[in-house]
């Protein structure tokens, strides 16, 4: 039987404070990915810059399941690759690609997530990519960049590429492959991710109908996500909004594990 991520002797008392609360909150990520069936088997991954150590960051350990990932299993890297945890997984190459040029290209990110959801992979397929249809949408109204698909991202010159495409947005649609979002903090991506993939499924529900669609004006899409960024810049504000700590008590009654 295969190692079990569950198992794992636990990393606490053995690293900060502070890198600890990182790797639950982290940990957390993933299980609240695979519980709104966001993950996609051992594909996609999440990563989170490790705090004190901007060199640093966690990352999942390939060929683990998301819904198994614990705050322990979590693989520590530095900006060259190297491994500076023990673990019996390996870093998948892909996934280090992407967020080393995320981390490495943004000093104000912390975290970075990246899915392969139906909704997000076919909505980074069509032409023009998100539609501005709902009052969701409106946050990422113009928001939003586009990296071109350029084959699996295992190409280290490929992260130039995906910094000039991230630019300052916090979100990214990787064009023929899926979703990226990233911010100031875990639960600030989390919210943004679950957020994106709520336009996405809207969008191809919509789209599915063949119905003519009912676009708002660009001037209230305009105010809107104008109205958008002054409620989130609000102290605090963006914290009532991504009901952080009471999706983790939600997975935490199912299944603690991810804390340990």
């Amino acid at each position: 039987m295969a190692l079990d991520a569950t198992s794992l002797p636990s990393l606490k008392g053995t690293v900060s404070d502070e890198e600890w609360d990182t790797r639950v909150e982290l940990a957390g990520f993933y299980r609240l990915v695979a519980k709104h069936d966001m993950d996609d088997l051992v594909g996609t991954h999440i990563s989170a810059r490790v705090p004190g150590h901007p060199d640093q960051f966690l990352i999942n350990p390939y060929g683990v399941l998301f819904d198994e990932i614990t705050a322990s299993s979590l693989i520590k890297v530095n900006m060259d690759g190297d491994v500076l945890s023990d673990g019996p997984w390996p870093v998948n190459a892909a996934g280090f690609t992407i967020h080393h040029a995320v981390l490495s290209g943004r000093d104000d990110v912390m975290c970075s997530a990246h899915t392969h959801t139906v909704a997000g992979m076919a909505v980074s397929s069509v032409e023009g990519g998100l539609t501005p249809l709902t009052q969701k949408h409106m946050r990422f109204y113009k928001n939003i960049g586009h990296h071109p698909y350029e084959g699996i991202a295992d190409d280290a010159d490929e992260g130039a590429r995906l910094q000039r495409d991230l630019a300052g947005h916090d979100a990214l649609l990787l064009e023929n492959h899926g979703l990226l979002t990233c911010g100031p903090s875990v639960r600030s991506a989390w919210a943004l991710l679950y957020n994106l993939e709520k336009c996405c499924q809207t969008q191809v529900a919509v789209e599915s109908t063949g119905a003519e669609l009912v676009t708002p004006s660009e001037e209230l899409c305009e105010t809107t996500r104008a109205l958008f960024q002054r409620m989130l810049q609000k102290p605090g504000f963006g914290n009532l909004l991504d009901a952080w700590e009471s999706s983790l008590r939600v997975i935490a009654r199912e299944d603690d594990s991810f804390m340990h």
